[in-house]
């Protein structure tokens, strides 16, 4: 029986609230914190968030012409595969399934595990049942429909923002006097470089691209997915600077330089114990939000894998109601469950940023493949092309290095899965030579 086809059911509302929960999961509510080791002074720690954010943005625009150019489902894997082969194309899906989407997945839904439990006085033990737990509620909400699932997604998105907009208001309404304060110089030292500071930015707006995976569901793609992601990116690019102004004008920038939970000690602070737990149940429903968008989208890449022929067929195939990858889904989501298991926190989330930069940097070198390709001028086209496309391309490989350098470890993995996807490649060809593109 023939696939169906998606159904394009996504409206912009729709695919810019994808964009803010494929961004906002756990990282503003952690990251700030680190930045603040390593920065001198609120205005810098400001100023750092306000560059990642413009950064991450010049990639949503360059993301913004690649969807409007192959309006269907895939996103990068659809893009490599075009400008640099099949090869390239199912290395992306290879390190997308094994690293970087369910490594996302497992590490934010341990997340959510972490607060639960803190939230209702339960055993540590349950960390890892209750992210498994999490992990097949958000699979169980996509296998009806991608209309359905993205009614959930809206909700989570919205209670989220709802989250974050609560911080705000309590450290402007609160904080008085001392917010300008706190945006003064620190004693605390600068301890390494600003590119050090800023890997922790980065890391907390990555997600930017799950929407182009949904190109296939989305509306009047051409127009709408560009609009989507520059709308969502603004919004997250607002939250984020906002939230830092209020745990700068709470905590300090030394106390949120020895936060280990900034929104948690904000909320207390102000409101106590209840205002604590009020925050707790906002990013357990954040993190929610985050892995059901990265689940649906790497399922659709997969799917677009197997009907190439270059994954297992049965993945390719769509339910003939609901027109989901379900198969795909299920497996990704079953590999996440995995990785929840074996490894903890830090690693998956090591792993799975180095990985989401590296393949941002590599999927945005095709819009220049494109470029030289067709003269023909797309719905929308990058502006400032090619600055904005190099400008994003040098700080990102800056980062992806700085990394390395970093957590060579963690980098070293993933070069090994990327590198181990060669041998798969190759026997996989020879044992299925009927390739369907």
């Amino acid at each position: 029986m023939e696939n169906p086809g998606y159904a394009r059911r996504l409206t912009l509302m729709d695919a810019a609230l994808i964009v803010v929960g494929g961004i906002i999961g756990g990282g503003i509510f952690l990251n700030p914190g680190i930045v603040a080791q390593r920065t001198g002074s609120g205005w810098l720690l400001l100023g750092l968030w306000v560059a990642g954010g413009l950064l991450t943005l010049i990639g949503c625009l360059c993301y913004a012409e690649l969807g409007a150019r192959r309006p269907e489902a895939g996103g990068s894997y659809v893009y490599l595969r075009e400008a640099f082969g099949k090869l390239a194309g199912f290395l992306f899906g290879w390190t997308m399934l094994l690293v970087i989407y369910s490594g996302s997945a497992a590490a934010v839904a341990t997340i959510f595990g972490s607060y639960a439990t803190s939230v209702f006085g339960l055993s540590p033990d349950l960390v890892k049942p209750l992210a498994v737990g999490a992990l097949v509620f958000v699979t169980g909400i996509n296998l009806f429909g991608i209309r359905f699932g993205a009614q959930v997604q809206n909700v989570f998105a919205i209670l989220k923002l709802a989250a974050i907009a609560v911080l705000v208001v309590t450290g402007l309404a609160f904080a008085g006097a001392r917010s300008t304060q706190a945006l003064a110089s620190s004693p605390t030292e600068v301890t390494g470089s600003l590119a050090g500071a800023l890997l922790p930015v980065l890391f907390a707006f990555s997600g930017f691209s799950y929407l182009n995976n949904l190109a296939g569901e989305v509306r009047d793609p051409q127009r709408t997915l560009p609009r989507a992601l520059v709308v969502g990116m603004l919004v997250v690019i607002t939250a984020y600077v906002l939230v830092n102004y209020a745990y700068l004008a709470v905590l300090g920038h030394d106390g949120l330089a020895n936060s280990h939970a900034p929104a948690a000690d904000v909320m207390s602070r102000v409101f106590g114990a209840p205002g604590a737990k009020l925050i707790a149940i906002g990013i357990a429903i954040s993190t929610l939000g985050f892995c059901n968008i990265t689940l649906v989208a790497g399922a659709r890449v997969l799917q677009v894998m197997g009907q190439d022929g270059l994954f297992f067929s049965s993945v390719a195939r769509l339910h003939p109601r609901y027109r989901t990858p379900n198969i795909a889904l299920m497996m990704l989501s079953a590999w996440a469950i995995v990785l929840v298991l074996a490894a903890n926190y830090g690693q998956l989330l090591d792993f799975a940023t180095f990985g989401d930069w590296a393949a941002y940097a590599v999927t945005i070198a095709t819009l220049f493949w494109y470029r030289r390709r067709s003269k023909e001028r797309p719905v929308f086209a990058t502006p400032a092309y090619p600055l904005l496309p190099l400008l994003f391309l040098v700080a990102v490989i800056g980062v992806v290095v700085a990394y390395s350098l970093d957590k060579p470890l963690s980098a070293g993995v993933v070069c090994l899965v990327v590198l181990a996807g060669l041998p798969v490649y190759a026997v996989w060809r020879r044992l299925f030579s009927k390739v369907t593109r």
